[in-house]
């Protein structure tokens, strides 16, 4: 059976039931609330009521389903600022790249020759036995030199530059010494090249460096270090395509092999790790022809769909997210109820909670890590043992890491430690913590005085993007309007509080209604729900119109806040039931499931040595798809009978769900409303043993 169903206009009344264990008291009187316990040294995951999730938007039962029984049962597609779809549909280069960075140019020993006019003979004959150790021993027994210290800075950029126009399989860039002002050139190989590493992990010096008191070990700047053809945007952006892996880690194995920081990326947005999914990447004067040979030795993740582009992605630009979900061994009183719920998902839509994973996974959940930043706690706000972590812990863990290596360098500063770590990062926590407010406050149920909503004929709800939904599925309509989890400045003004007049006009709708994410713009409603923040904000001993430290980045008082719809709809929402009877059989096309069938010899290459860790290459994957037969006057999708050791294996159940969510908008809370049961990953296990 299928269903579809786009946006309409209304929305009908909301109704909760009591949850059965409700860490809320409810909204109107409320004079009490709990919070989360403090940090535990072995603490039992997260589950939804600690960190607010409680309610639900209608009082319809649910039934049972497996969610992510296996990551392809969760695929997840970007939906761009333009509203296109981001998949990976091709492999090919972009017209007009420049494969050869190099111009004009000299032989060797011409090039040395010129280098000892321009440089002397020490550095010369640096740079001479530099090229017969990278003859001599290969590139994995080369390691960086510095050449003599240079004041002048003309001078510099002219050596900067004898390098790009001669040496093509060389780069540079600045260092300085460490009494701040004296200032050398460094010269190594192209990123993707390895250097012998000594115990610390760090490239040799050449010999006296380490003595010199030269920063040889600040990571390689090679931002300026290639030519660039004019007639080309200085952004590579391309699709990635990753399975069972997060963005972090997947971006952190791409630079590893291309000799990049994991920061030199740019992304809208984080997906899901036990998924399927695809996003758009920026990266900074990288040929698109050095990231498509990188595809036969990537494992689970591709890159492909490259253009040249003249700005990086930044977080936060994006529309918002395409889910196809499968949840499978799905257990209801009778499909009437299925129905019922679906139909109740698509009308009442679901409270807008932060998810679970807003909150992480780590033995101190991020709300409380961004509570002790507020407090201006530093040690409290880094935990692990410096001594051996350090050494284990993967490149793409990029917080861990970078918090070691500053309190390894500056044992004891833990602010200083903090600040190591990417801006974006660092704001997670705080963010982290302004979510977990707001999910304790969503708990109202209808407009009443003193709710924050959204003034009508306002610039934002004017502004509204609608694209076209097309055949093609390149383009998704959107009415994703007000649901960001933070707006633009002149946004903030669109917001005011409902009086007593605007409820006898009955103006506004529950659908109107927003919280605040606390900042120093941002309003609170004038009613008890303010009390709500405050209250638990206090608990935690934080003040939210105050700062009781100058950290601008662990400041709540610092940030301008923004506002957040407190219900939310599916966006063309479709589904499927399915019946199946093998496990193993995947019942959704990825998108490299898709290129095998259009571009076969392409896919058929890489996927022959073994690359994909994807089971969607499975043979039974079309005929599963494609099968059908009629169950009682309805069309239902078949999964193709396959035997499990005997002839007559039991059917099964799954409802394949497709929709679109707004930026910030978590799928897993939509999935929530409609089973009417917990999403936490110790939840799901039981379901799918």
């Amino acid at each position: 059976m299928r269903g579809r169903h786009l946006l309409s206009p209304l929305l009908s009344p909301l109704s909760y039931p009591k949850p059965p264990s409700s860490r809320l008291a409810p909204r109107r009187g409320a004079s009490h609330r709990a919070v989360a316990p403090p940090p535990a040294a072995h603490r039992a995951p997260l589950s939804e009521p600690d960190v607010g999730i409680s309610r639900f938007a209608s009082a319809l039962p649910g039934f049972r389903g497996a969610l992510k029984q296996r990551y392809s049962d969760f695929v997840v597609h970007e939906v761009a600022l333009d509203g296109s779809l981001v998949r990976l549909t091709s492999f090919d280069l972009p017209d007009g790249e420049c494969v050869d960075a190099k111009e004009g140019g000299m032989d060797e020993a011409q090039a040395l020759e010129s280098f000892r006019l321009l440089c002397g003979d020490a550095d010369c004959e640096a740079l001479r036995g530099f090229l017969e150790r990278v003859s001599e021993g290969g590139d994995s027994d080369v390691s960086p030199i510095i050449l003599s210290a240079d004041a002048d800075k003309t001078h510099r950029s002219e050596v900067h530059d004898f390098f790009k126009r001669n040496f093509e399989a060389l780069l540079t860039d600045t260092v300085e010494h460490s009494d701040g002002i004296q200032r050398c050139i460094r010269v190594r190989l192209k990123p993707g090249r390895r250097e012998r590493k000594d115990v610390d992990g760090r490239g040799r010096n050449r010999k006296g460096a380490g003595s010199s008191g030269w920063r040889d070990d600040k990571p390689f700047d090679s931002r300026g270090s290639i030519i660039w053809p004019d007639h080309l945007g200085k952004f590579i952006r391309f699709h990635l395509y990753k399975e069972n892996k997060d963005t972090q880690e997947a971006l952190g194995k791409i630079g590893k092999m291309l000799g990049l920081q994991p920061r030199s990326f740019g992304f809208a947005g984080t997906k899901d790790k036990r998924a399927v999914t695809t996003q758009q990447v920026t990266v900074f004067k990288v040929q698109a022809s050095r990231l498509v040979a990188l595809n036969s030795k990537l494992i689970g993740i591709k890159v492909g769909d490259f253009s040249y582009v003249k700005e990086g992605l930044a977080l936060g630009q994006l529309m918002g997210n395409r889910f196809t979900i499968t949840l499978r061994s799905v257990v209801a009183e009778s499909e009437d109820v299925i129905k019922a719920a679906l139909d109740g998902l698509i009308t009442n839509g679901f409270i807008n909670y932060y998810g679970l994973q807003r909150f992480g996974s780590g033995s101190v959940p991020n709300h409380q890590v961004g509570a002790a930043l507020l407090r201006g706690e530093w040690r409290n706000a880094e935990h692990g043992d410096i001594g051996t972590a350090l050494r284990n812990f993967p490149r793409y863990l990029i917080t861990e890491r970078a918090i070691l290596q500053r309190l390894k360098k500056y044992p004891g500063n833990y602010l200083q430690a903090l600040m190591a770590i990417p801006r974006t990062l660092r704001l997670m926590y705080v963010h982290s913590y302004q979510s977990y407010l707001w999910n304790h406050a969503a708990s109202i149920s209808r407009v009443v005085e003193g709710d924050l909503v959204y003034k009508k004929e306002s610039p934002f709800e004017q502004g509204a993007l609608k694209a076209t939904s097309e055949d093609d599925g390149q383009t998704m309509s959107s009415e994703m309007n007000a649901c960001c989890e933070t707006l633009p400045e002149e946004m903030i003004q669109s917001v005011k509080i409902a009086d007593s007049e605007d409820l006898s006009k009955s103006l506004y709708t529950f659908e109107d209604v927003v919280l605040p994410l606390p900042g120093s713009e941002t309003l609170f409603p004038g009613n008890e729900v303010a009390g709500i923040y405050h209250e638990i904000a206090i608990k935690d001993g934080i003040n939210l119109r105050e700062s009781v430290h100058g950290v601008e980045d662990f400041s709540i008082t610092s940030m301008k806040g923004g506002y957040r719809r407190v219900i939310q709809r599916p966006i063309d929402f479709e589904w499927d039931l399915i019946t199946y009877t093998d496990e193993k059989i995947p019942l959704v096309e990825t998108d490299l499931d898709v290129l095998s069938k259009t571009k076969p010899l392409e896919v058929n290459e890489l996927l022959s040595d073994g690359i994909s860790s994807c089971t969607s290459h499975d043979s039974g994957l079309e005929a599963s798809l494609d099968a059908s037969e009629s169950i009682n006057g309805a069309s239902l999708v078949v999964a193709e009978a396959k035997s499990i050791g005997s002839s007559d294996t039991l059917e099964k159940l799954a409802i394949k769900l497709a929709f679109t969510l707004p930026a910030s908008s978590y799928a897993t809370m939509a999935i929530r409303e409609l089973m009417k049961t917990s999403t936490s990953v110790a939840h799901q296990k039981t379901l799918n043993i």
